[in-house]
């Protein structure tokens, strides 16, 4: 099963200093038949002006990744970490029983990047934080393990999150291709980040998403595309 979302239907947020692409109910875009999809809670894709950012707040019981598409993302934290990641890169940050950050571009240039939110298997958990500085070239041509189950100790993905998902990155160039396949019990959310691709004939432009389940995908791209995927269980949420 496949179920195209047109990123021009989806919640937008557009504010003096941040421009933001919502694909599931989120701040000022409520949708009660968009809450979440399985696990993943939120992907939000933020555009974020120089100087400006998202100031000190508070997260409890969330699991929060942050990829960088384009800019320097500068995180701070009530644990003390302050880090700044650039293209490619990505932030963990397991709320737990509660911490508080921000996020801020302090760069010359436009910050985009992807505000991703799972929710855990459990509440209470310590909180804890890790940042991974993944060279581009690692996910162009295949998928790139970025996040998985604390308990899954096959994977090779970096992030350990309190949750049975699976986080890839790719970049597939013009006229290549790549496959995914979703088990049976398993579904996928798969949001193209930049350029075209067909996914069995499906046509994505960049800010598209696809929900998939239990379904293997093959990706022909039209341009350079890049894409982050979510994989899950069909019953965790």
């Amino acid at each position: 099963m496949l179920h195209y979302i047109d990123h021009k239907k989806m919640g937008r947020g557009v504010h003096d200093w941040l421009d933001s692409h919502f694909h599931f109910s989120f701040a000022e875009y409520f949708n009660p038949l968009n809450i979440n999809f399985g696990a993943l809670r939120v992907i939000n894709d933020d555009l974020v002006k120089p100087g400006k950012g998202f100031g000190a707040h508070p997260h409890e019981n969330m699991e929060i990744i942050s990829y960088v598409v384009d800019g320097e993302l500068t995180h701070g934290d009530s644990m003390g970490n302050r880090h700044t990641l650039t293209r490619g890169q990505v932030q963990y940050m397991s709320a737990g029983t509660g911490v508080t950050h921000s996020e801020f571009n302090l760069g010359n240039d436009t910050l985009r990047f992807l505000q991703v939110w799972i929710l855990p298997d459990g509440r209470g958990y310590q909180p804890n934080y890790g940042d991974y500085r993944f060279e581009f070239g690692q996910r162009e041509g295949k998928w790139l393990p970025i996040a998985t189950w604390t308990e899954n100790t096959e994977s090779a993905a970096p992030i350990k999150i309190h949750q049975d998902v699976n986080v890839f990155a790719t970049y597939i160039k013009a006229g290549g291709t790549g496959r995914f396949s979703v088990a049976e019990g398993r579904q996928a959310y798969m949001a193209l980040i930049e350029g075209g691709a067909g996914v069995n004939g499906i046509k994505l432009a960049a800010r598209d998403a696809l929900e998939i389940a239990e379904e293997d995908v093959e990706i022909r791209a039209s341009s350079d595309a890049h894409i982050f995927l979510v994989e899950m269980g069909k019953e965790n949420h």
